[in-house]
């Protein structure tokens, strides 16, 4: 860890920056978080130099962010994985993501959606062919860990900012573009959740509320299927999924991706315009995918 001068010794953002306040070092987190663990795996992803990227992982072990698990011996070899600790600065690295995104990337003003030739939507576009990394998320109904993609022929994810219900939305909520339709949403996969299962697929909807606010919530509307907390936002970070911050959190954009069963992206839609036809789009998708089985 740099030296921290005597002034600055009771700063925690001092003492963070220390930590990760270096450019190779923050790309290590975000590449660990999308599910690359392996030395030759973080060189390729990054660009870096062999030497560079030894300080650098050495320096996140060292410091409790990274930690090294053995995957193969004679010789032994290590993987990078996320400690509790380095898994606590995902919220930091989307936030800075969508700092970015909105002022250096877009145009200042606050949205939950996106053009079609916005940065944004090229990472979404982007994640077709790509692997979601193992991760689970609290599922709606007791909180347990839920894996995002089901045995099944495919798995819909669709990622949306809030339903207004229980918890009242932040003031000025209907003026931010794209935020209104989670409940039609939600309503309408709902409504098309025998046609998705009798293609073989699983349907998950996604948000970053907590999962005792979407219980109460799937109880209301009757919701088939496992609505997933994205809470600590994990599932953002492993695919960077666009959000937006309001009434001080930050949400995911809506977004619908179609993974297979075996946690490849096969579809992904961003922005979404039109509600019914993303559902319809994906419903399509994955009859395409069973007809492929």
């Amino acid at each position: 860890m740099r030296s921290i001068p005597e002034r600055d010794a009771a700063c925690a953002i001092a003492q963070a920056a220390a930590v990760v306040g270096d450019w190779w070092s923050l790309l290590l987190i975000r590449e660990t978080a999308r599910g690359h663990h392996r030395f030759d795996a973080l060189q390729q992803e990054l660009g870096i130099s062999r030497k560079v990227l030894t300080e650098r992982l050495a320096h996140l072990v060292e410091t409790g962010v990274l930690e090294k698990v053995p995957y193969q011996e004679r010789p032994t070899r290590h993987e990078y994985r996320l400690t509790e600790s380095g898994r606590g600065l995902l919220p930091v690295l989307l936030s800075m993501q969508d700092w970015a995104d909105r002022w250096l990337l877009g145009d200042g003003s606050l949205s939950g959606t996106a053009d079609e030739t916005s940065a944004e939507a090229r990472r979404v576009a982007d994640l077709t062919g790509r692997r979601l990394p193992r991760l689970r998320l609290p599922g709606h109904r007791d909180g347990a860990p839920v894996d995002p993609v089901a045995d099944s022929v495919a798995t819909v994810l669709f990622c949306y900012p809030a339903t207004g219900s229980p918890s009242p939305l932040p003031e000025g909520w209907s003026h931010i573009p794209g935020t209104v339709g989670c409940t039609l949403e939600n309503r309408l996969f709902r409504d098309a959740y025998e046609d998705f299962r009798a293609a073989g697929a699983e349907v998950h909807g996604v948000s970053t509320q907590r999962p005792d606010e979407q219980r109460v919530f799937a109880s209301q509307e009757d919701i088939p299927f496992t609505l997933l907390s994205d809470v600590d936002l994990r599932l953002a970070a492993a695919l960077r999924l666009p959000t937006f911050r309001a009434g001080q959190l930050l949400r995911l954009k809506r977004t619908v991706l179609v993974i297979d069963r075996d946690g490849t992206v096969r579809h992904a839609r961003f922005p979404v315009t039109d509600i019914p036809a993303a559902v319809n789009e994906a419903l399509a998708e994955v009859r395409r995918l069973a007809a492929e089985d």
